[in-house]
């Protein structure tokens, strides 16, 4: 929490988070065009907000792209403004309200968090439904193979297509399959409404991906899910819950208390 305040304070470093929360994914070099400052200049303040996890980057090819990560903010809103009164903690709220909103631009929603575990753990409580099933309520049934079917269980509904595959899998690094499809027997055991349902099977199907690089004793966990707008403005609420499940049950050995 040290780091993030650290990072928070320059005011350098906050115009470049909220370049990143007007749009999300870009280079450096886009980054230094839009603002008064030197390409190592902004380089050096990027590498101060990824050290406080307010940043995560992605390879693109040869590009690398910084995305925004607001998780750390919402730590010290949760800690903090419950034992200020309300004129001290306005500053946090407005940053918190000016970085929560609008999070994702384009078509990709991107995550990260640390796990204490290893690569391998990681993996099987990404494709064990003994795991899936405890945290997310989910179980998939595939071969984790390349171009292999996956069968979703969620609910106690049951969803396949031809088109829900495995489209990577390097097992500890990294892991990429298309979503589901939107069925109405899906849509009845989630509880989503006949008219979002609609909106999601007008959407190109999306992908999710899941790249893990070890970090110390912990495993940095980058989620990506490419997809169109309602699903991913959806999946603004939805992976972070999932995924704060995953790394309590790693860390833990129990799963979140139900909600």
């Amino acid at each position: 929490m040290d780091e993030v305040f650290k990072a928070l304070a320059d005011a350098s470093r906050r115009r470049l988070l909220d370049t990143l929360n007007a749009r999300n994914g870009q280079t450096l070099r886009e980054l230094c065009a839009g603002l008064d400052m030197t390409r190592q200049s902004v380089s050096k303040h990027l590498a101060v907000l990824e050290t406080a996890g307010l940043v995560t980057t992605l390879r693109r090819g040869r590009e690398k792209l910084h995305y925004l990560d607001a998780a750390p903010i919402n730590a010290i809103a949760d800690r903090w403004m419950s034992r200020y009164d309300q004129e001290r903690a306005r500053a946090l709220a407005d940053l918190k309200t000016a970085l929560e909103q609008d999070p994702m631009t384009g078509n990709e929603f991107v995550y990260t968090t640390y796990i204490k575990t290893t690569p391998e753990r990681l993996w099987e409580a990404l494709t064990d439904p003994a795991f899936t099933r405890r945290y997310w309520g989910v179980s998939f049934e595939t071969d984790w193979k390349p171009g292999s079917p996956i069968d979703w269980h969620e609910e106690g509904a049951t969803t396949a297509d031809p088109e829900q595959v495995v489209l990577e899998s390097e097992p500890g690094r990294r892991l990429s399959y298309t979503w589901h499809t939107f069925t109405p027997e899906w849509a009845r055991s989630v509880g989503v409404d006949e008219e979002t349902r609609a909106k999601l099977m007008q959407e190109p199907r999306s992908k999710v991906t899941f790249e893990m690089e070890p970090a110390g004793e912990t495993v940095k966990l980058t989620v990506v899910h490419e997809g169109g707008e309602t699903l991913l403005g959806m999946s603004r609420h939805g992976w972070p819950h999932v995924l704060s499940g995953l790394k309590t049950l790693l860390e833990t050995g129990e799963p979140l208390p139900s909600t």
